[in-house]
């Protein structure tokens, strides 16, 4: 613990020489939403990233999300803590494979969900996160929408939804763990819990819950509930935020990690500030279309 409180110690010292700012996706380890200055889910991170002030912001998350901060600020330094923190469903869409799909659909938008790179944002229209993608699709004005890259949360969009949903054929592992089977056996062992889901889940899965919502809107769903318990349908470090706010209530994890989050760690945020790295830029040739994916959905949701 004393080791603990040492490097944190450093690292607020570095934050300040850095005039720096750390922002963490609520799927990061405890003791890194510890240290971060803000903690959210994709759109709230994305929100910040684009008031800060700081010269500097270390992105606590994966690839793509430290992309979109550097996209929204380019004139600020963006560090990653770790290359290596990615996101395998980002990597199921690619630049080739959604012009071979825009030529097939020519009067459809495509709607790139947050978790994509850069690259496939400035092929698309618009983009969403799992909190904002009913509302963004219902806004456009196309009958026809090319939903990339997860067919789970498309699929949900799908169903609030009269418009006509391409999905792709992408997943995220940390949801698809999550199974019908494994929820009933979490509400034998509690059965006064009340399941929550992410819309990144299987249909089966989000139609046994009795909320669905990316995570921002399950903590305001758990915050205003007067139920003690809950299972909780998405990566399992987000059970440590929703304990933290809520320290009269219970949370049952169903077990399912990302990989690519788990990879930031307090000595890689360290060394990130202390050396200044990795810096994440974006080839200046993408950057014009994706910032404009990217504030088409901002205009909508900050109506």
């Amino acid at each position: 613990m004393d080791d603990r409180i040492e490097r944190n110690n450093r690292i607020a010292r570095l934050k300040m020489r850095r005039n720096a700012v750390i922002l963490a996706h609520v799927y990061q380890r405890g003791e890194v939403q510890d240290i971060a200055d803000f903690v959210g889910d994709s759109l709230d991170l994305t929100i910040r990233a684009l008031d800060t002030k700081s010269d500097v912001i270390v992105f606590c998350g994966v690839r793509f999300m430290a992309e979109t901060a550097a996209l929204l600020n380019p004139n600020k330094i963006v560090l990653l803590p770790d290359t290596n923190a990615g996101c395998e469903l980002a990597d199921m869409a690619t630049v080739e494979a959604i012009r071979v799909a825009k030529k097939k659909h020519p009067n459809t938008a495509v709607v790139s969900y947050i978790n994509s790179t850069a690259a496939v944002k400035a092929e698309s229209d618009i983009c969403c996160t799992s909190a904002n993608a009913v509302s963004v699709v219902n806004a456009l004005p196309e009958s026809s929408i090319l939903f990339v890259p997860d067919k789970n949360l498309g699929s949900y969009v799908a169903e609030q939804s009269d418009k006509e949903i391409i999905l792709w054929n992408g997943h995220c592992y940390v949801h698809e763990d999550i199974t019908v089977s494994k929820l009933a056996s979490l509400k034998e062992q509690h059965p006064l819990a009340q399941i929550i889901v992410h819309p990144e889940c299987p249909a089966p899965v989000r139609h046994m819950a009795d909320f669905t919502g990316g995570t921002g809107q399950m903590s305001r769903y758990v915050a205003h509930s007067s139920q003690p318990e809950f299972i909780v349908g998405t990566e399992d470090h987000f059970t440590y935020k929703l304990t933290k706010d809520n320290p009269d209530k219970r949370f049952y994890p169903v077990e399912t990690h990302c990989q690519g989050m788990s990879k930031i760690t307090l000595e890689k945020v360290e060394f990130a500030l202390e050396r200044m790295e990795h810096i994440v830029e974006v080839p200046e040739r993408i950057v014009d279309k994706a910032s404009r994916a990217l504030n088409r959905m901002l205009a909508l949701s900050m109506k």
